[in-house]
């Protein structure tokens, strides 16, 4: 019998809809395999996994790279930061990530144990946020992997809300899947695997009822512990995971329905507490903070955004542009999930086509789509709402990407059209150096020398003062102004005034202060606030081009490739923390 595909797992056994939107279904086929395999594979792989022909995945593939939701390098397709923003629908839809990510960060630093919020997504759970400690054994989920509910402190919480028809899906896929092979995110579950056995003292206090037999099933004992967390109000997950993984839950209720919005959990590890320590100890500060989320969520009104517009017009010039390699319905459909959002959480068909600006039966065909597929879920009142699942569409590997990893691709593109080196950088914490943090070099007899790594002065270089501009003058840290060369700028005074330009200009040029020879150019790298976090640069031999063509030729170039990180950059850490280095 033929290894089962993703187009098998993603039609699954009900009838695919008349009206659905095949290519629509194989590109959600592509982008789901590539996240399951950590966001590369290659073409070949992906015709394998899929169980599509080459030619489609070479279309889907190409159509995926024009809409910048993937990249193409040499024989590997890769993920790329711009898909996140089909996840950060959905969350900002959702709105607890936005409400609640700052109490679940700071409960995390007041107990210095990981702390996680997650949904319910049909039998199992979905993470929507992570405050994790950094530890030598730490937390290694990502927002948007799914666990079995089964396996976890939340899924008993969300359980002892399931009605029967939900009972009976969870029992069909424990049976068709009793390794938990359908979940990447966690180990396999071993043949003879139950989690750890409990302590003295044990079941009196919620982590197994009495009334459970020694030879109880892994799945008679979820049963239980969902009758004991419907009893206490929380959760404890003792190894179910992983050996030495502790976690306790509490529910997070919406204020309207009375029912789980999210489940709040601090996640350890038995080195630091055991399960019932971990619930002794932790659980009534879990509390305190889950009722402080459960205000906030009571007390702040929905934001009322703007809709976009226009979203799929570009679709057109660009299947004019690339014809039979671009999937026109693909692109279409893929712009409708972009039309929730922030205040948009429930949207009826007309609003949908009037945000993407499609027409109302390919808006239609593509919500049907996303109905069979799980993506999306129709109410009673005729509106349509995103559901959990739209995270799986890329956004776990992706969530973990840095600011170099994302700057990376595009200065490939920057040096290959100046013919020059091109770098990224930031301020050290002392704030008197740069250090590379991204690097992509030419090939010339003679060159800039530097890798990822160096350090650098900061007022002698042009992306140290790009990044020292952006500070208050009271927040520079300059150190020994040291002669360099013999132009090296060494007066406080004329430096001061120097960076004051740089802030109004937009770029800072130095010519010979480093070292003699070398000329170079920089823009600055802002985060979603306005806040420079990093600056990108070329540098060259004097030989080469006057400081006057540097600003003419090369300065454009520079603040092109500055917004195009920008913009992946501001898609990526919309939800998630993009480490700068």
């Amino acid at each position: 019998m033929p290894a089962k595909t993703t187009m098998d797992a993603l039609t699954g056994s009900a009838a695919v809809p008349a009206e659905a939107v095949t290519p629509l279904i194989r590109g959600v086929a592509v982008l789901r395999e590539l996240t399951e395999a950590g966001g590369t594979l290659s073409p070949s792989a992906l015709e394998r996994a899929t169980g599509l022909a080459r030619s489609t995945v070479d279309r889907i593939t190409s159509t995926l790279a024009r809409m910048g939701y993937v990249r193409l390098d040499g024989r590997d397709v890769l993920l790329a930061p711009r898909l996140m923003e089909l996840g950060n629908a959905y969350l900002a839809a959702l709105r607890l990530p936005a409400l609640l990510s700052g109490r679940a960060d700071a409960l995390a630093d007041e107990l210095d144990e990981s702390v996680s919020l997650a949904v319910a997504d049909r039998d199992g759970i979905r993470f929507i946020h992570q405050a994790t400690r950094r530890r030598a054994m730490s937390l290694s989920f990502r927002i948007g992997d799914l666990l079995p509910a089964e396996r976890t402190a939340p899924g008993a919480l969300f359980a002892a809300e399931w009605d029967e028809p939900e009972w009976r899906a969870w029992r069909a896929r424990r049976a068709a899947d009793p390794r938990d092979q359908g979940f990447p995110a966690v180990p396999p579950r071993a043949a003879s695997f139950r989690g750890a056995t409990p302590g003295p003292g044990d079941e009196r206090h919620g982590l197994l009822s009495a009334d459970l037999g020694e030879h109880a099933t892994p799945d008679e004992e979820f049963d239980q512990r969902v009758r004991d967390a419907a009893s206490v109000g929380w959760a404890l997950d003792d190894q179910l995971i992983e050996p030495g993984l502790v976690a306790v839950a509490v529910p997070v209720r919406d204020p309207r329905t009375g029912r789980i919005a999210c489940a709040a959990s601090v996640v350890s590890h038995t080195s630091r507490h055991t399960a019932a320590g971990l619930r002794d100890t932790l659980l009534p500060r879990l509390r305190a903070a889950v009722a402080d989320m459960e205000r906030e969520l009571r007390e702040t009104e929905p934001a009322v955004t703007g809709t976009p517009s226009g979203l799929a017009i570009w679709t057109g010039a660009s299947k004019q542009e690339l014809g039979r390699e671009f999937i026109e319905s693909l692109a279409r459909g893929l712009t409708v999930l972009t039309a929730f959002g922030e205040g948009r959480a429930s949207l009826t068909l007309t609003e949908v086509a009037k945000a993407t600006g499609l027409a109302r039966a390919t808006a239609r065909r593509a919500l049907i789509t996303y109905e069979h597929l799980g993506l999306v879920t129709a109410t009673p009142h005729r509106t349509f709402t995103l559901t959990p699942r739209v995270l799986s569409l890329g956004f776990p590997p992706l969530s973990r990407t840095s600011l170099p990893e994302i700057a990376t691709p595009h200065l490939v593109a920057l040096t290959s059209r100046i013919h020059e080196s091109a770098s990224l950088a930031v301020l050290t914490p002392s704030g008197e150096e740069i250090q590379y943090t991204a690097r992509v070099a030419t090939n010339r007899v003679m060159s800039v020398n530097l890798t990822v790594g160096t350090r650098l002065p900061a007022y002698a270089t042009s992306m140290g003062r790009v990044l020292l501009a952006d500070l208050p003058a009271a927040q520079r840290t300059l150190g020994e102004l040291r002669p360099l060369t013999s132009r090296t700028l060494t007066d406080p005074r004329a430096l001061a005034r120097v960076l004051t330009d740089v802030r109004t200009q937009g770029h800072a040029l130095v010519d010979e202060e480093l070292e003699e020879g070398l000329r170079s150019i920089a823009v600055p790298v802002r985060d979603r606030t306005g806040r420079v976090v990093a600056a990108l640069n070329t540098a060259m031999h004097t030989t080469r081009r006057t400081p006057a063509e540097c600003v003419t030729d090369l300065l454009p170039e520079l603040r092109a490739t500055a917004t195009a990180i920008e913009r992946d950059f501001h898609t990526a850490g919309r939800f998630t923390r993009v480490p700068t280095a």
